[in-house]
C-alpha cells in the first residue's frame, strides 16, 4: 500500500476532501483541523469524499469521516456524499453502517476541483490519543455492532487519559 495523503478543495460552500493510498491516523491530526474548518463555516452546501484511490483507511480515519457525516446532516442538512470503487473498503463502510450517514456511489464522479495537499499538523500524543478515542467512540454509536471490537481500545484510551 502506498503512504496516504489527503488532498482538500473548497470552492464557496463546497467541499471536497480526497483520500489517497492508505490514510491512517498519522494524518488524523490534519483531517481534524481542516474538519473544523467545515464546521467552523455558515455556508456548507456540499461535502464529498472520494476515496477512488484509497487503498486502505484504518478505524480512526473511518471515525472522523463519521463525524463529519453525522455533522453535516444534523448542522446544515448535507448528505456527505462518498465515491468508492475498492471493495475491501466498500464491504467495509457497509459492516460498520456508513450507509447510514452518507450516500455512497461506486461510480466515477465528474469533479473539476483545484485540489491542493492538506495542512500537516504535528499534534502531541494527548491530542492524537483524544482524536483516536472520539473516533472510535463515534464508530460505536454508529452502530453497536463495532462495540465488541472497539470496546477494549477504547477502555485503553480512557484509562491513559
Amino acid at each position: 500500500m502506498s503512504a496516504g495523503k489527503i488532498l482538500v478543495s473548497d470552492e464557496e460552500g463546497d467541499y471536497l476532501l480526497k483520500f489517497v493510498g492508505d490514510v491512517r491516523v498519522t494524518l488524523c491530526g490534519s483531517l481534524n483541523r481542516y474538519m473544523d474548518r467545515i464546521f467552523g463555516s455558515s455556508d456548507v452546501k456540499k461535502v464529498v469524499i472520494d476515496m477512488l484511490e484509497a487503498d486502505g483507511l484504518d478505524s480512526t480515519t473511518l471515525g472522523l469521516t463519521a463525524k463529519l457525516g453525522l455533522h453535516c446532516r444534523k448542522e446544515y442538512g448535507v448528505h456527505v456524499q462518498v465515491f468508492c470503487q475498492n471493495p475491501s473498503i466498500l464491504r467495509t463502510l457497509d459492516c460498520m453502517g456508513f450507509d447510514e450517514i452518507f450516500d455512497i456511489f461506486q461510480e466515477i464522479p465528474n469533479l473539476n476541483a483545484k485540489l491542493h495537499s492538506i495542512d500537516p499538523v504535528n499534534a502531541d500524543v494527548d491530542e492524537i490519543r483524544q482524536q483516536v478515542l472520539e473516533a472510535h467512540r463515534i464508530l460505536v454509536r454508529l452502530n453497536p455492532e463495532n462495540s465488541a471490537e472497539f470496546t477494549d481500545l477504547i477502555r485503553a484510551l480512557e484509562s491513559d487519559s
